[in-house]
């Protein structure tokens, strides 16, 4: 079984047992995550989609880890200008676990 989840206006298509790596996002003390925004939940040929969401579906995980990705170089240059600008940046992200999906 197989579930679309929208969180941090990205949309992911997680399984039961996935491990994905989102946007920072709030957990419970426990760290316990709920996602209450699926859009469509599928077994096989049969898929279930929402107009635009799946009413009682939701999907539970498990907050493994948080942490911050590779650094990512920006380089600008205007050519024979002496202009050169080098920044980085490391986005933030939280690796969760699919614990279980359900259609409601």
């Amino acid at each position: 079984m197989y579930a679309i989840i929208e969180s941090g206006s990205k949309q992911y298509r997680v399984e039961t047992g996935d491990q994905v790596d989102l946007e920072l996002l709030e957990s419970a003390e426990d760290g316990s995550v709920d996602f209450d925004r699926v859009l469509a939940v599928g077994d096989g040929d049969d898929v279930e989609f929402g107009t635009p969401l799946l009413e009682n579906a939701s999907v539970t995980g498990r907050l493994i880890q948080e942490g911050r990705a590779e650094k990512l170089v920006v380089f600008k240059m205007k050519r024979r200008k002496g202009y050169r600008k080098k920044q980085g940046h490391r986005q933030s992200f939280a690796r969760v676990e699919i614990l279980n999906i359900s259609r409601g």
